[in-house]
């Protein structure tokens, strides 16, 4: 019965008296982590309630994000794969991660459906009530008529998924907010950087009289001192929004001037292109194409939709002054997309390339067509059992309490903008841009998760999670905060039953949970052999091994494939006997061989698969794509096998991983 009047919540109208609900795990945040913890709470068996500020699920996954930042697919597992392959199903691929945002909203949607997930909208939390070191309730306002009766929430475990981190701040855990100078934590790409990523040429005049600084900064120029490097401080990298226009003629909808439109805050525009003409849209966007003809659109070069240094006061101001700087940041962007498109002083050319796209009529149509869900990049970060550091992503320490995988780039992006000296000549210049990869998949702790036991006993936190800023720049990826999400679920539901604090679960038994039960359905998992399990990896003949381009940590390479037989015959454990569908991930290297032969032995004959290398389309930000070998019925053991060979090989020939998935998934 409490289910069924919680399930009602998800279509309830609040009267005006107010109302209290209990459940086993409340889920604040409907992002795409706080939908994959709604989902898998109640796939547990547990009594779920989610929470969404707002009108839409997804957070930035279903909010223009769809040129997912992936790092490595190695990364990626349980629920977030399973997202991304019902993606891939939608579009007639195996996986794919390119989408359209609508496509994306019905996903999280369909999630919620199909656990029986209730989820009320349109409210936000403005209290939390405590009983020594745990939360006993929540009060939620509602969003859209601030001051109304509120909705209070009594839970076992609650789990922070949103963004800025508000229900953890308001249970009192700690949290920083904006750089940490890099001797906190003996980084050396944290705090203060001024790099070259992003940034404006040399020479461009800062003031609205060109020389003459009484005449005052141009707009988005601040009059901040620049600090020593690694300096610390409270800024935040910049916001944007990640814009899905389309250019079909059917499904477009101009872009016309904004009503509050003042060309002079893209002043500073006109004077890049001065300096360092554009020729196409690419030279001052990310102009990434998504699924029929729509796209993803972000930040690039020295002034684009990152709107910088306008989002410092985010992570800690009120619902009002927040939904006051969402809107500057609208405006900002929707002018920029106009003034790109008319202002005669932008290259006639590329003032037309802009005026081929437009807002798309089947997006966001009950928010006019435009993304409801700003990228809120970086807002609190919490100070929990254990602070994830730039070691961490560089593998210096290795964390064993591992409950998922990070891949990406340390990645910030600019945080201000201001005026610097160099051979004696002003000039605006961007800061905080940080870009450092090279190193391999690594392990995020669940102690990142918790906040110390002695402030908060039954909350997680995977979104703002523990982490310093630039650790965080690696970690804040969409599919990451998916299995996070996952990750904190199983966790709720375990310390539920063992009458325990999120403190005291027993990791190593969550970490069996999520490797036997990836999608919390109990079906079967993949089973993946990569090149690095060398126990289920055979060689004959020298092959490289090579630590990036590739699935996981390396992947192996023949670049000489005339001097003797070389083969990689991989041999998974199948733990049942089945129809598999076989998967090779097949990564596009430079000088590549035109056709690669694999052989796949079912236990009983063996059937070869060539391989076009020309063939193999790589979509979005990844290596590689998976590529079938066809399904086949295989028996329970060490039987069965794939053989990767240099056979007629015309240049390097890849080894790198095979997959093995139960049919129907």
């Amino acid at each position: 019965m409490r289910f069924l009047k919680l399930l009602c919540l998800t279509f309830l109208s609040f009267p005006a008296l107010a109302q209290q609900q209990q459940v086993d795990i409340c889920v604040y945040g409907g992002t795409s982590g706080g939908v994959m913890a709604a989902y898998t709470a109640r796939m547990m068996g547990k009594s779920v309630l989610l929470i969404e500020p707002g009108r839409h699920l997804g957070g930035m996954s279903s909010g223009g994000l769809g040129y997912t930042d992936i790092g490595n697919k190695y990364a990626i597992s349980g629920l977030a794969l399973d997202f991304y392959r019902r993606i891939g199903r939608h579009y007639g691929r195996f996986e794919q991660w390119t989408f359209e945002p609508k496509v994306a909203e019905a996903l999280f949607n369909d999630y919620v459906k199909r656990a029986g997930v209730p989820v009320v909208y349109e409210r936000r939390v403005i209290g939390v009530k405590k009983a020594g070191p745990a939360i006993q309730d929540i009060t939620l306002e509602n969003s859209a008529r601030p001051g109304s009766t509120a909705l209070t929430v009594r839970a076992s475990i609650f789990i922070d998924c949103s963004y800025e981190g508000d229900l953890m701040a308001k249970a009192g855990v700690s949290y920083a907010v904006g750089r940490e100078d890099n001797r906190q934590y003996n980084e050396t790409y944290n705090g203060v950087q001024l790099m070259t990523g992003h940034q404006l040429p040399d020479g461009i005049d800062p003031y609205r009289t060109p020389g003459n600084p009484e005449s005052g900064l141009l707009w988005g120029v601040s009059a901040e001192k620049l600090l020593p490097a690694g300096s610390g401080d409270r800024k935040v990298q910049a916001y944007n929004y990640r814009i899905c226009l389309t250019r079909n003629p059917a499904n477009r909808i101009p872009i016309t001037r904004p009503a509050d439109y003042d060309s002079t805050r893209y002043e500073l525009l006109i004077r890049l292109i001065e300096k360092k003409p554009w020729k196409t849209l690419n030279d001052g966007f990310i102009w990434s194409l998504m699924p029929n003809d729509k796209t993803d659109i972000n930040n690039r070069n020295g002034f684009s939709t990152d709107m910088i240094g306008m989002n410092w006061d985010y992570p800690e101001a009120s619902y009002q002054r927040r939904e006051e700087i969402i809107r500057q940041h609208e405006s900002y962007t929707k002018g920029l997309l106009y003034f790109v498109g008319h202002d005669a002083r932008v290259p006639q050319a590329v003032r037309e390339q802009m005026q081929q796209w437009g807002y798309p009529k089947d997006e966001y149509t009950d928010n006019g067509h435009w993304s409801p869900q700003l990228y809120v990049r970086e807002a609190r970060r919490m100070i929990g059992a254990y602070v994830m550091t730039q070691a961490n992503c560089q593998g210096r320490e290795v964390v064993e309490d591992a409950v998922g995988m990070a891949a990406y780039t340390m990645d910030s992006h600019n945080i201000q903008r201001i005026v610097i000296e160099k051979d004696g000549v002003r000039m605006a210049k961007n800061e905080g841009n940080v870009e450092i990869g090279g190193f391999p998949p690594y392990p995020i702790a669940y102690r990142s998760l918790t906040p110390k036991a002695a402030e908060c006993t039954n909350l997680l936190v995977p979104v703002c999670l523990s982490a310093t800023h630039i650790a965080y720049g690696s970690i804040r990826m969409e599919p990451v905060f998916m299995v996070l999400g996952q990750s904190s679920a199983v966790a709720a539901a375990m310390a539920i039953d063992g009458k325990t604090g999120v403190q005291n679960v027993d990791v190593k038994k969550l970490q069996a949970r999520l490797r036997d039960n990836p999608l919390a359905d109990g079906s079967a998992p993949d089973v993946l052999v990569d090149n690095d399990n060398r126990e289920a990896v055979t060689l004959t003949g020298n092959w490289q091994t090579e630590k990036k381009g590739g699935y996981g940590p390396s992947l192996l390479i023949d670049e000489r494939p005339g001097e003797g037989a070389k083969t990689a015959v991989f041999t998974p454990n199948l733990t049942r006997a089945g129809r598999y569908s076989v998967y090779t991930y097949f990564p596009r290297l430079k000088n590549e061989t035109s056709v690669t032969h694999f052989t796949v032995f079912d236990g009983r004959q063996a059937k070869e698969v060539p391989i076009r290398t020309a063939e193999v389309v790589v979509q979005g930000q990844t290596s590689g794509e998976w590529v079938s070998l066809g399904t086949y019925d295989l028996p329970q053991g060490r039987k069965a096998s794939v053989t990767v060979s240099g056979k007629e090989a015309d240049g390097v020939v890849v080894a790198d991983a095979v997959l093995f998935v139960p049919a129907g998934k």
